[in-house]
């Protein structure tokens, strides 16, 4: 397999994880009358081929370890079920993300929820496999949980603002629907902060996976949990009438096309991530710190819904001045968690 060696690589690895898992939720809206449930099934298939496509490229290539076919071969049970647990509970955060961008959209549930995915995760990994200066990561998380905590108060201006202004009942709603939204946010980010450390835990001992065998498992148990996740919301779902898997046969190659390019990105990004984290123990990286960079997703995504969707258009100045301030909070946090393993005890 091919792993990195120089932290430089490191950081790299994981901005491109920061801008994949910030940006692949894009397709949900240019897919505009899709409903998410149904593009669901192609981002899970996308999910599965990167990894496959990954493993028999980048983990075959290179010195590094074990060949991706031998690794899979090689590990213990305890190591491919726990790599497959995670893809299984990453899959239910992730549909109630993807409920909550739906209903709110991604200002409000990038932050909420990936950012308590990072403090979950972040904690875990941590004690998981201890790397970095402690201080100034979890000085970092302190901040971008401060972020979080901005970006929640000025949902709450922006629904102030809009109820004084226009149709008071379009504004009603849009309020009940931010706040389903930050609802769905919650529980999702606190599922979603379990999942890495249980691929951490199928990367250890003697049988451990390396990062693109376990990153394949992974994707297995994302592809084989969606088809029991995605039914029940489809029959029971966050917004909207019920569905049925018949209407998702209906769709249309452009439709099936983006949710398999959402989940190519996503993927693309977690493998990255799993990489940093493999990456020689003297760069005193591991997942803890890795992971933490890769949660400034949370900060793309809110850029896309600042910018380009308009999330907060009509919010004044105040609710501007938030998001300056959601921001500045994010990037120093971003930047505090970077330089950690810069500092730590060697």
């Amino acid at each position: 397999m091919t792993l990195p060696h120089t932290y430089g690589l490191v950081l790299m690895l994981t901005i491109l994880t920061m801008i994949c898992w910030g940006s692949w939720a894009n397709v949900l809206k240019i897919a505009k009358g899709w409903r998410f449930e149904l593009l669901y099934y192609d981002y899970s298939i996308g999910v599965a081929l990167g990894a496959a496509l990954a493993g028999l490229t980048f983990g075959t290539w290179g010195s590094d370890g074990l060949r991706f076919l031998d690794d899979l071969a090689h590990a213990g049970s305890t190591n491919i079920l726990c790599g497959f647990a995670g893809g299984v509970i990453f899959n239910l955060s992730n549909i109630l993300l993807v409920g909550a961008i739906s209903v709110a959209g991604m200002g409000v549930a990038f932050p909420i929820g990936v950012g308590l995915a990072l403090v979950v995760g972040v904690i875990w990994n941590y004690i998981v496999n201890p790397q970095g200066n402690p201080l100034l990561l979890f000085t970092g998380v302190a901040l971008i949980v401060g972020a979080i905590v901005v970006d929640a108060i000025a949902y709450r201006a922006l629904a102030v603002s809009r109820s004084t202004a226009g149709d008071k009942a379009d504004a009603a709603a849009k309020r009940a629907a931010t706040w389903k939204g930050i609802r769905l946010s919650i529980v999702g980010g606190l599922l979603m902060g379990t999942f890495y450390p249980l691929v951490e835990i199928g990367k250890t001992g003697e049988n451990g996976l390396g990062p693109y065998a376990v990153g394949f498992v992974f994707s297995l148990g994302v592809l084989a949990s969606v088809f029991v996740f995605n039914l029940y919301f489809m029959r029971f779902p966050i917004d909207g009438p019920r569905l049925r898997f018949g209407d998702y046969l209906r769709g249309n190659w452009w439709v099936h096309f983006l949710g398999i390019v959402g989940g190519l990105a996503w993927i693309a990004g977690s493998l990255s991530n799993f990489v940093a984290a493999s990456a020689p123990r003297e760069l005193q990286v591991g997942p803890a710190i890795s992971y933490a960079i890769g949660q400034g997703s949370t900060m793309v995504g809110a850029l896309w819904g600042v910018l380009v969707w308009r999330e907060f258009a009509g919010g004044g100045a105040r609710v501007t001045r938030l998001l300056v301030l959601m921001f500045v909070l994010f990037l120093t946090g971003l930047g505090v968690v970077s330089i950690a393993p810069l500092f730590a005890a060697r």
